[in-house]
């Protein structure tokens, strides 16, 4: 008998053998091969694949939308919840022609670079349809080369860098306005409408934050208005009372926060316990409850204002609703941005009605969505556009002041 190289069947699970066994060709006259083969085909049928197992198979392979979800880490709770309550609302209308959406979740957490290899990951593994993400700007700055290189859709929900859109890559949409636009609603309210004359800003050194106050600084120069004083919470984070009694002596009308979350929360504490009047301004990222509980959110009730815009009414209480008997508490911020993000997403692959990544890209681009964070639709880079009023907060959302 010719002497053939067969694997070892160790290493492969009951269906790699089946399928091994179906479709291995043996040299001719080889008749132990084909023996063998025949008899493993027989058993595997009869024992292991049912038909009820090759169809799910089958359907599985056909029935699932997948669309890749690159969260920060593990904590991301309120983002991976907020999208998967998207997903079940889309399935319970029957999905996309009977087919069915699913959300394929990574963490980007670990050394640099881990991101761009889930990204791969999702696209070339998973087969993902589009991607969707809600962390910081320098990683999505790794996802968006991933979906330049491969050609498909990323939709951005939290992040608001806006060297993301100036790239100029047509598969990069943005739900959240991006730092300029934000920048340019709190020049419009602090130095416009409220006439204040005296501002502070504090800010560190995250990534993100430099990138809000950079916008904001620029913003101001190119206005002409009277540049604010700054100060560094690396200076403050040890000694809060120091910062608030400089604060003080600056003459300071309002703060406006570039930090995270966990240093805007201090400030915010500092200045109810010294019975401050003084007004907060901040950007989105300080309202993230994936790192603040919503005891902590309270924190900024009535003395944060962010530049969101008018979230409407019906649909965001619905929203609301549905989420807190979903998951037994409200959403905050990341939660609703994930979810319309989502939503438009899923939208723009139902206008598109296929796989096509072309057409999914055209989809977006032509998207007019009414979300619990208000209309959603894109400029020619990308960018959510619109009116992104200055808005107070209340239980870690924005909320009418009138």
């Amino acid at each position: 008998m010719t002497k053939s190289k067969i694997p070892k069947f160790t290493s492969y699970p009951p269906r790699g053998i089946f399928y091994y066994a179906c479709f291995y060709k043996s040299p001719p006259g080889d008749l132990g091969v084909k023996i063998f083969r025949d008899l493993m085909t027989l058993l595997l049928l009869v024992f292991i694949i049912t038909p009820k197992t090759l169809s799910q198979d089958i359907e599985s392979s056909l029935a699932n939308i997948k669309i890749g979800m690159l969260i920060t880490d593990n904590k991301s709770v309120a983002a991976v919840q907020g999208a998967e309550l998207a997903i079940g609302e889309a399935n319970e209308k029957g999905g996309l022609n009977g087919h069915h959406f699913q959300l394929v979740v990574r963490s980007m957490e670990g050394p640099w670079g881990t991101g761009s290899k889930q990204a791969v990951d999702l696209i070339f593994e998973e087969k993902v349809w589009a991607l969707f993400g809600l962390h910081d700007g320098r990683n999505a700055h790794l996802v968006e080369q991933a979906a330049t290189r491969s050609i498909v859709v990323f939709v951005s929900a939290w992040t608001g860098d806006p060297t993301l859109s100036q790239a100029f890559v047509p598969w990069f949409f943005n739900c959240v306005p991006n730092n300029n636009q934000q920048a340019a609603s709190l020049l419009e309210e602090i130095y416009n409408n409220r006439k204040f004359k005296n501002t502070a800003i504090i800010s560190d050194n995250d990534y993100d934050s430099k990138s809000g106050l950079n916008s904001f600084l620029q913003t101001v120069k190119e206005s002409g208005k009277h540049y604010p004083v700054q100060f560094s919470w690396d200076v403050y984070c040890r000694d809060p009372e120091a910062f608030t009694e400089n604060i003080i002596k600056s003459g300071a009308e309002c703060i406006i926060l570039f930090c995270q979350p966990g240093a805007c929360l201090k400030i915010a504490q500092q200045i109810r316990q010294k019975r401050m009047t003084i007004q907060l301004y901040g950007s989105l990222i300080i309202l993230n409850e994936n790192e603040l509980s919503s005891q902590e959110l309270k924190a900024f009730d009535n003395i944060l204002s962010i530049p969101s815009g008018e979230w409407p009414g019906s649909e965001n209480l619905a929203f609301r609703q549905k989420f807190q008997k979903t998951y037994n508490r409200m959403p905050g911020l990341v939660a609703s941005y994930s979810y319309d993000g989502m939503k438009v997403l899923i939208e723009a692959i139902k206008n598109a009605g296929s796989s096509d990544r072309e057409m999914i890209q055209k989809a977006l681009e032509n998207i007019h969505y009414k979300g619990v964070t208000g209309i959603i639709q894109f400029d020619g880079k990308g960018n959510r556009s619109g009116n992104f009023k200055v808005m107070k907060t209340n239980d870690g959302v924005p909320v009418n002041s009138d």
